[in-house]
């Protein structure tokens, strides 16, 4: 008989870190005889729930030149997010990193170069350190990737590994809804059973809602989908992607949407939805000075 699979100690912190209870992992993450590796995978998940809360000089601070190679990839990440507009050395920090043979395979390294590369909208330079997976969050990531590149069918394929590996594993079903949402029509139903499933077993959290709350949008139920975003909004007043859902809801439910924006330009001013209203605002001022 095949021996017993030995007890995952990281597995509800992963699952805090994965469904957005960030608070909840950082709190939580006080796991006793943790093997080396578990300890350093620990701290990468909470330093990483720490760059999700915006808390990135912590991080910066809290990993010094001596930490494992993962765990100075996350501190990278905290340096990139930290100052967008000067991401240049941190950026160069990383391709010198990944060209590395000693330390360019790590699949946390690989995971960070994955993330930056998707923020600045390099998709292929993304996949180049991402594709070849090897890690559930690698998988994850590459759906997104491929999602952003409208690749539905690249996207679908990941999902299919994933699911060989682990077809109930929280990455699994949220890549899942992830290409419901993006592949549309009814796949929609789906995805917000997924979300639906999500809230049902786990504690609330922002990332849950806003899940339920865009397959309500889509959907057409604008009021459902307010309601949830402002519980979402409840719970972290300055969270983007809530402001930016409640910014589209408002519209449709023929509201005013100027402080949620207003609310997104001053804590997130490099968001896609806000950087759209300010060409739109240019271009009708524009406009306005073209027939004056």
């Amino acid at each position: 008989m095949a021996a017993a699979a030995a007890p995952d100690h990281l597995f509800n912190l992963r699952n805090n870190f994965y469904l957005g209870s960030y608070q909840a992992a950082i709190n939580n993450s006080d796991l006793p005889n943790l093997s080396p590796d578990d300890a350093v995978e620990r701290d990468c998940l909470v330093y990483r729930s720490y760059i999700a809360l915006g808390s990135y000089q912590l991080v910066i601070n809290e990993i010094d030149s001596s930490a494992a190679t993962p765990l100075q990839a996350v501190k990278l990440l905290a340096l990139y997010l930290s100052n967008p507009h000067d991401t240049e050395s941190t950026i160069s920090s990383l391709k010198e990193w990944l060209a590395d043979p000693a330390i360019g395979n790590n699949a946390i390294l690989r995971l960070i170069a994955g993330i930056v590369f998707m923020h600045e909208e390099d998709y292929n330079e993304a996949l180049k350190h991402t594709n070849a997976g090897g890690t559930m969050e690698l998988h994850a990531l590459n759906v997104q990737i491929f999602i952003k590149m409208h690749r539905s069918d690249y996207a679908e394929r990941q999902l299919r590994v994933m699911q060989q590996i682990d077809e109930d594993h929280t990455l699994t079903q949220l890549a899942n809804a992830w290409l419901n949402l993006a592949v549309g029509g009814s796949k929609i139903q789906e995805a917000y059973l997924i979300f639906q499933d999500f809230s049902e077993k786990y504690p609330m959290t922002g990332l849950i809602l806003n899940g339920k709350a865009v397959c309500c949008m889509h959907m057409g139920n604008f009021d459902e989908a307010e309601t949830l975003l402002l519980e979402a909004l409840n719970k972290d007043a300055k969270d983007p992607e809530t402001l930016a859902n409640l910014v589209v809801c408002s519209l449709h439910l023929g509201k005013s949407s100027s402080r949620y924006l207003s609310q997104l330009k001053l804590t997130h001013p490099e968001h896609i939805l806000v950087k759209r209203a300010s060409s739109a605002e240019h271009s009708f001022e524009r406009a306005v000075q073209s027939v004056g």
